[in-house]
């Protein structure tokens, strides 16, 4: 065992199964330090002893090494998409946990993560979801420590209820407008704060008309697109019951496609049933047979432009509104728009019921106007 002092305060350094543990005792008693280094190792113990030799090897593994492990099998056994979503999770937890061997991961651990998190601004979902993440890294160590926090109930921070917002039509038509890359510059002069991605007009118009997952718009291919029949095949889906669903083609989403199909063989490729219709790349070094891996960038230089605060994800809310305020029923909503959870359509069954009580006024109004007429011809 060694204590030294950095500056006022003792820091204490021990090996432990092979792994240097050097800490601080945030105190500048010496006598305190000392008996925190005893406590430490006494934890490391207790978690090490009265397992087998592979469980232990296993338990003085840091996150970094159980990280890199889990990933390598993630990737062979799930698709690409998910595969790159697993990563951006697991970075944030490489941060924080790195080198720290899983049986240093325990409940407070988890709470000082939680907290760190919020202070930097993340939403309790996505923190859930990282907290999620690791213990399924932790592996037989994680199921113990989720118990554990589950019975405490801190395995998860209060989530907003936020079922998003839809546009109106006023909204609607300035972020069409922002989207929209001119064919002309106006008096021969270049708008410099124009857009200049080719492929964010026709995505928001497929949103906006379809109510499909932006994950499901950026991996369309051609062959899912009938012009003939005017029908649109959803492809991969977040869920089951979204992915092989059809979605009738109105004519304005019609023309938006024809048009982006005359652009797509003019600077892109011809068509092809296998190729995707939002290519990766830009500016005539297209790939067609890669999808774009997002549209975050022109999304958010659109709607900065029409000066709109709003997600790409609510255009989705904004068509299964105007669905809702059309009067179509549940069915039908989840049939155009794939899984929508109970408490969506709870929502949306009231937008109908508000849709139904303004016309039921407005002929209410216009009685009374009729009326009134009447009674002053007579």
């Amino acid at each position: 065992m060694s204590l030294y002092r950095r500056g006022e305060i003792w820091w204490y350094k021990f090996w432990f199964a092979g792994r240097l543990i050097r800490e601080s005792a945030k105190t500048t008693a010496k006598t305190l330090a000392r008996e925190a280094e005893k406590k430490r190792r006494r934890e490391l113990e207790e978690g090490y002893n009265g397992i087998t030799a592979h469980e232990r090897s296993k338990r003085v593994q840091t996150f970094e090494e159980a990280a890199e492990a889990y990933l390598k099998d993630y990737a062979v056994r799930r698709r690409q998409s998910s595969h790159r979503y697993m990563k951006q999770r697991i970075a944030h937890l490489r941060r924080y946990f790195g080198n720290a061997m899983l049986i240093e991961i325990g409940e407070e651990a988890i709470s000082e993560y939680q907290t760190a998190r919020l202070r930097e601004g993340a939403a309790a979902s996505s923190i859930n979801n990282e907290v999620m993440v690791l213990l399924q890294i932790m592996g037989e160590i994680g199921d113990s420590v989720r118990l554990r926090l589950r019975r405490r109930k801190k395995l998860r921070l209060k989530q907003a209820e936020s079922c998003g917002r839809a546009l109106n039509d006023e909204e609607i038509a300035s972020l069409l407008e922002a989207a929209r890359v001119p064919t002309e510059p106006a008096n021969g002069k270049v708008d410099l704060k124009a857009t200049r991605s080719r492929l964010i007009y026709p995505a928001i118009m497929i949103a906006i008309n379809t109510a499909m997952r932006e994950s499901e718009i950026r991996t369309m291919r051609w062959g899912q697109v009938d012009f003939l029949k005017r029908i649109i095949t959803v492809g991969q889906s977040k869920t089951a019951a979204g992915a092989g669903r059809t979605i009738p083609i109105n004519g304005e989403l019609f023309s938006v496609l024809a048009e982006h199909k005359a652009w797509y063989e003019r600077e892109v490729a011809p068509v092809a049933p296998d190729l995707f219709l939002f290519p990766f790349g830009a500016d005539r070094a297209y790939q067609p047979d890669r999808p774009i891996t997002t549209f975050k960038r022109s999304w958010t230089n659109v709607r900065k432009k029409a000066g709109i605060k709003v997600r790409l994800h609510d255009l989705r809310h904004t068509a299964i509104t105007r669905l809702a305020e059309s009067g179509a029923g549940d069915e039908t909503i989840m049939a155009i728009a794939g899984h929508v959870s109970h408490a969506m359509l709870s929502r949306y069954a009231h937008i109908r019921t508000e849709a139904k009580r303004r016309a039921l006024e407005a002929i209410a109004v216009a009685s009374s106007k009729q009326d009134s007429t009447c009674a002053r011809a007579s």
